[in-house]
């Protein structure tokens, strides 16, 4: 990554603050070093650091390899002003050019647009997707707010248990060491058993630290007697911080490690100047039987806004190709409860 580059990204994110870091060149870096091809199209400035008569664009796309078809994902974009019709013609266009040059069955996008505002969508060849493209529904909290505020804002029950943690003498840490990585992962695996989904591999955790260096952290809530209780991961780029990866003991049905943690998060974002924490998937209204339906409560507990973007949506490329994957992906999702 040349210095230029991360410049540019910065001068992005001036423009388009609803960025997060599912378009940074850190989560390139990331899909880079797990294998995948990575291509970022952009228009920030012209070389006197004004602005171009082309439109502003920053465009970040990874090309996957599946097994019902290679195709190319667009997460958290492109960025780019989605009332210029002109600009979205001439992104989706290109788009389409490179999905062809790398020989995809379809793309698939998610721009940072709530679902309020589909309609900018029109018109475009788009489709909806049939499986999600990373945290569709979420929380996101304010982090300008005052600390009395935002407890304030969480669930009765949610400020008990961070109350109760600080009686109990529950310790938070965080560290960005590999071994921690190779804990957290370790006790992962764990909790995905008890709670059946599947969770990312030591290759993909070690390329996130490799790729966010210091500003991926994984934060451990511990009693203190220094037993383990829960453990998360938490990404931070720009305006906004995610808590992308989560872990826990047996412990955690006992003892509020995990409000404890999340408490600890916040207050470590806030001295930071972080504005925006996203906690990352939650289930659609209504839907009991969706996976993130056990996170839910806890997550919505802690406060801030229901947040619905748009669904993800392809721009089908190889048409007969696609219905093939579209047959594969609707029964899926079907198991799996997405």
């Amino acid at each position: 990554m040349t210095k230029g580059f991360q410049e540019d990204w910065q001068q992005a994110t001036k423009f388009y603050p609803e960025a997060n870091f599912l378009q940074a060149p850190a989560w390139g870096k990331m899909n880079e070093l797990i294998g995948h091809k990575v291509t970022v199209e952009y228009n920030v400035n012209d070389e006197n650091g004004e602005a171009s008569e082309a439109p502003r664009f920053w465009c970040q796309m990874i090309v996957k390899n599946a097994k019902r078809g290679r195709y190319l994902e667009v997460p958290g974009g492109p960025l780019l002003d989605w009332n210029d019709e002109a600009a979205k013609k001439l992104v989706l266009a290109k788009i389409r050019e490179i999905a062809q040059r790398e020989k995809c069955v379809f793309v698939r996008l998610r721009p940072q647009l709530r679902v309020g505002e589909l309609a900018k969508l029109d018109n475009l060849g788009l489709r909806k997707a049939p499986m999600h493209l990373h945290a569709e529904h979420t929380v996101i909290l304010d982090l300008t707010k005052g600390e009395d505020e935002l407890l304030a804002d969480m669930r009765r029950q949610t400020r008990y248990e961070v109350r109760r943690a600080g009686k109990l003498g529950i310790k938070v840490s965080w560290s960005d060491d590999e071994a921690i990585f190779r804990e957290f992962q370790a006790v992962q695996a764990e909790t995905a058993k008890r709670r059946h989904f599947v969770p990312p591999d030591l290759k993909t955790l070690l390329a996130e630290r490799e790729a966010f260096g210091k500003q991926a952290r994984i934060y451990v809530a511990e009693t203190t007697d220094g037993e383990r209780i829960a453990y998360g991961l938490i990404l931070i780029e720009g305006a906004e911080a995610e808590y992308f990866e989560a872990a826990s003991t047996e412990l955690n049905y006992k003892l509020p490690g995990a409000y404890a943690l999340q408490w600890q998060v916040i207050q470590d974002l806030k001295r930071l100047g972080i504005k925006r924490y996203n906690l990352w998937g939650i289930a659609p209204h209504g839907q009991k039987h969706h996976r993130y339906a056990g996170v839910t409560t806890f997550k919505t507990g802690v406060g801030g806004e229901i947040v619905e973007f748009v669904p993800a949506q392809d721009l089908v490329v190889k048409r007969f190709k696609y219905l093939f994957n579209l047959a594969v992906e609707t029964i899926r999702k079907k198991r799996r409860h997405l």
